[in-house]
C-alpha cells in the first residue's frame, strides 16, 4: 500500500517542482516476457510532466521467434555504456536508469518511485535547453560550468503492438515514448550554443546534456 501511495503522490506532483524533467531511461524489448509490466509503469509515469521517460528498445532479444522493429543498436550500446560506468557487463531487461544513475529493475514500482524521489532531491540547477521547429530543429543550450555530451533522441509518444511470437506471443503491449533515433551532437564546452539540424526519426524530440560519468546537466523535450 505504501508504494502505491508514493506512486500516486509522484504522479500528482506539479510539473514546476523541478528546474528540468527527471529523466527515466527504460531498456526494454518486445521479446522479453518481464518487460510489459515495466512498459505499463512507464506509461503511468509519463502522465507527470516533471518526468521524462524514454523507452530504449535493445537488439539482443531479437531472433527468429520475434524481432522488435523499434530495436536500435545505439540503444544497446547506450545500455552497455551505463553498465561499464558501474564496472559491470550485465545488460538486462527491463532495466531503468534514473537521471544517469545505477540501474534498477524497471518493473519494480517501489524501487522506481524511491529512485525518482532521490534523483529529484539531489537535482542541481539545470543548464537551460529549448527545442523548436518542425522539419528543421533549432536546439539552444545555455551556458554552464563543465563539459558534457549533447544527445538528441527522437521518440514516438505511443505505440500498440500485437506480438506474434516468442515469450510474449499473443500479447498486446502498449509502449510509451519509444525512442526511434539516437544522435550524438558532439561535445559541449560550457558555452551557450545553438544547433539547427534536420529533424531525425520520431514524432517528438528530447535533448540531454550529459557528462561522461552519466550525470545529467540539462534535459529538454518538445
Amino acid at each position: 500500500m505504501k508504494h502505491l501511495l508514493a506512486l500516486a503522490a509522484l504522479l500528482a506532483a506539479p510539473a514546476t517542482a523541478q528546474a528540468r524533467p527527471t529523466v527515466i531511461e527504460l531498456f526494454t524489448s518486445e521479446a522479453c516476457s518481464s518487460c510489459p509490466p515495466a512498459e505499463a509503469l512507464i506509461g503511468k509515469l509519463a502522465a507527470n510532466k516533471s518526468l521524462l521517460p524514454l523507452s530504449f528498445h535493445v537488439t539482443y532479444w531479437n531472433g527468429p521467434a520475434w524481432t522488435d522493429k523499434y530495436a536500435l543498436t545505439a540503444a544497446t550500446d547506450r545500455q552497455t555504456n551505463y553498465a561499464a560506468l558501474q564496472h559491470s557487463n550485465d545488460d538486462y531487461t527491463p532495466e531503468a536508469i534514473i537521471d544517469g544513475g545505477p540501474g534498477i529493475v524497471g518493473s519494480n514500482q517501489t524501487a522506481m518511485t524511491a529512485a525518482i524521489a532521490a534523483a529529484q532531491a539531489a537535482q542541481q540547477p539545470a543548464v537551460p535547453i529549448t527545442i523548436t521547429g518542425t522539419t528543421m530543429l533549432t536546439i539552444k543550450i545555455g551556458p554552464g560550468a563543465t563539459t558534457a555530451q549533447i544527445w538528441l533522441f527522437g521518440y514516438d509518444s505511443h505505440h500498440t503492438t500485437q506480438i506474434g511470437g516468442g515469450e510474449n506471443n499473443g500479447a498486446t503491449i502498449n509502449e510509451t515514448n519509444v525512442v526511434r533515433s539516437i544522435t550524438n551532437l558532439g561535445g559541449w564546452t560550457g558555452t551557450g550554443v545553438t544547433y539547427t539540424i534536420p529533424k531525425p526519426a520520431g514524432d517528438h524530440m528530447a535533448v540531454l546534456l550529459q557528462t561522461q560519468a552519466g550525470t545529467i546537466l540539462g534535459a529538454g523535450a518538445e
